[in-house]
């Protein structure tokens, strides 16, 4: 199974795995989250980051989620990146979590294709309901 890290701004990432947790019952194994705050050295936690991607991947590669591309937590995310082994999606919102959760043990290729078709797909101008 591809382990998943989020790595964005405060308590975001945490939020979004609580979130899914409410939607799939359960807590999804071999995922985890950095909070970055505007107090962090990217340089400083950078083996932070380098240490929680070790304990998601089984072997089969880590999926990296953050949210705003060019800011910190992307990247901090862009510097753990390995072609084919460690790769990254910005723009994370809870229909990419939930897609990625869903996809994550078809390999590396499919699962960043659904996880930024998730986030897309989950934007939607709503009408009114009758």
């Amino acid at each position: 199974m591809i382990g998943v890290l989020l790595i964005t701004h405060g308590t975001l990432g945490e939020a979004l795995i609580q979130c899914a947790c409410h939607v799939m019952n359960r807590r999804p194994v071999q995922m985890l989250q950095l909070g970055v705050s505007s107090q962090d050295d990217p340089l400083d936690i950078l083996p932070l980051a380098h240490q929680l991607l070790q304990m998601v991947d089984s072997g089969e590669g880590v999926l990296v989620l953050t949210d705003i591309l060019g800011a910190t937590p992307a990247n901090l995310a862009a510097k753990l990146l390995a072609p084919g082994r460690v790769e990254g999606v910005a723009g994370v919102n809870l229909p990419m979590l939930l897609r990625t959760i869903t996809y994550r043990e078809r390999g590396m290729e499919l699962l960043v294709k659904k996880a930024v078709a998730g986030a897309c797909e989950g934007v939607v101008h709503m009408k009114p309901t009758a």
